[in-house]
């Protein structure tokens, strides 16, 4: 769902000259231009997030259904797949826009690295489309396709979900740690995309984000459910509707922890300006604190619980580890410290606090083959996806917040590479315009969808009859009663 982001390097490399003409852009417009990327970004990754992880559902409960000839498993499927066709069609719109404002906005980006980072941005878009082929095979396969033809007829769209994700976030990680040419007299020379696109950074970043994209499928659905559960409605159709994409996000959610770990020991060696801007570490140290919470204020970090050597015995295994701070550059080269670090902590504390309700999800799946009994656990499920939106959002704040000052790191400022031409504010407002207008179509046609409940099932045509069947009454077999 990622759009046709191989458009932009066209963009930006029509447009580098701009910067020349009209000088440098005002801090106006460069806080309109960082603010109109910062919220189509945001609005997308949730989209991009569900392209990776809503085919992953659909193939396993399919998979159920095949197996199993269990409707309730089928209706599940068939409700979802009509969701995720709408859901792509939004997040090819929002990613077509992202498209065009890298180019537009940063001409000082594109017009000079394009061609470093245009291969991994020309393979998305072979993935994207890739994956536009197959959600039309397997919408419109519905009792066209034979049930295993269809079955497999959706792993290609899983595939290129994925690969799609990586391809972008590679990009992303360039940017963090750009290599892969050289750069003499402001030409660049020597250019091997292949390097730039597996730079230092891109196997963290992206395993990162990959399993955060697992994550926030899994628990947003579920709290879906969760919520309907809350209601009383206690049947075996939402039990299942629940349970199979917690345990997804469950599955995912101690990964989680192992690969911010691994980001976090990256950064540490490779970033660690920005590592010291997510800990409020100001000055270089050995047995340097775990920082939790906190404000920033003149140079010192207030009010945090600190950790003793915490920081150090992460990064280094040891409390005689020295963590560099933030006077290892001059102060005009460091991120701002209060939305790096506050998003920093946000962003571990909700993975800690899904990875304690996902524990908790598994002994009572152990024990008793059974959802938890107490009504806090569906009270907090409910809060689990609004929980991993906010992380996953919280992650590309510390990510892109934290690379500032600089576009490409040590390489290029942000201010440099902004579009020059004035008036950068009136296309924000324009893009809220169609977003706004983006965001009440989508919730209307998901409600609408979610009220329908389809036409009865006609009898003897097997789990791919083209009807939709019709949902299950109250009261029937609970989830632990699933066979197979």
């Amino acid at each position: 769902m990622s759009g046709t982001p191989g458009v932009t390097v066209l963009v930006g490399l029509a447009v580098p000259a701009l910067t020349a003409a009209a000088g440098p852009a005002s801090p106006a417009d460069l806080v309109a231009a960082r603010t109109q990327m910062a919220f189509s970004l945001g609005w997308h990754i949730v989209l991009a997030c569900l392209g990776v992880g809503m085919p992953a559902l659909l193939l396993f409960t399919e998979w159920r259904a095949l197996r199993t000839g269990d409707d309730d498993h089928l209706r599940l499927v068939r409700r979802w797949a009509k969701a995720v066709g709408v859901l792509f069609a939004v997040g090819a719109v929002s990613g077509t826009i992202l498209s065009f404002e890298m180019g537009l906005l940063w001409p000082g980006l594109m017009g000079v690295y394009g061609e470093v980072i245009g291969l991994p941005f020309a393979l998305e878009g072979n993935a994207f489309f890739l994956e536009a082929i197959f959600i039309g095979v397997y919408l419109y396969g519905w009792g066209r396709l034979s049930p295993r033809l269809h079955l497999l007829s959706g792993v290609p769209v899983l595939v290129a979900g994925v690969a799609s994700a990586f391809f972008v976030v590679t990009a992303n990680a360039w940017m963090n740690q750009p290599v892969g040419f050289t750069l003499e007299g402001g030409r660049i020379r020597d250019v091997d995309p292949w390097r730039a696109m597996m730079n230092p950074a891109t196997p963290p970043q992206t395993l990162h984000m990959i399993v955060a994209a697992f994550m926030v499928t899994g628990f947003a659905v579920a709290s879906v459910y969760a919520v309907a559960l809350l209601r009383g409605r206690r049947d075996r159709y939402h039990r299942l509707g629940f349970a199979i994409p917690f345990a997804l996000g469950a599955v995912f959610a101690p990964i989680q922890i192992v690969a911010g770990d691994y980001a976090a020991r990256f950064l540490a060696e490779y970033q660690p300006v920005k590592l010291a801007a997510m800990e409020g570490l100001f000055q270089t140290r050995s047995h340097a604190p775990l920082s939790l919470g906190g404000i920033e204020s003149g140079g010192a970090l207030h009010y945090a619980v600190e950790i003793p050597s915490g920081l150090s015995l992460l990064v280094g295994d040891s409390p005689g580890t020295v963590v560099r701070g933030l006077d290892v550059v001059p102060a005009a080269d460091r991120p701002p410290v209060n939305p790096v670090h506050l998003a920093f902590d946000a962003m571990v504390g909700i993975g800690f606090f899904l990875l304690l309700l996902s524990v908790w999800f598994a002994v009572a799946w152990w024990r008793r083959r059974d959802l938890p009994r107490s009504p806090w656990f569906l009270r907090l499920a409910a809060l689990s996806g609004v929980a991993a939106v906010v992380a996953v959002e919280a992650g590309w704040i510390v990510t892109e917040v934290g690379r500032q000052p600089w576009v490409v790191y040590g390489r290029l400022r942000t201010a440099d590479a902004v579009n020059p031409v004035p008036g950068l504010w009136a296309g924000f407002a324009a893009v809220l315009l169609v977003y706004a207008v983006l965001t009440v179509a989508t919730v209307y046609v998901l409600r609408r969808m979610a009220r329908d409940s389809g036409a009865p099932e006609t009898a003897g045509k097997g789990v791919h009859a083209p009807q939709e069947p019709e949902e299950p009454a109250q009261g029937a077999t609970p989830v632990a009663g699933d066979r197979g």
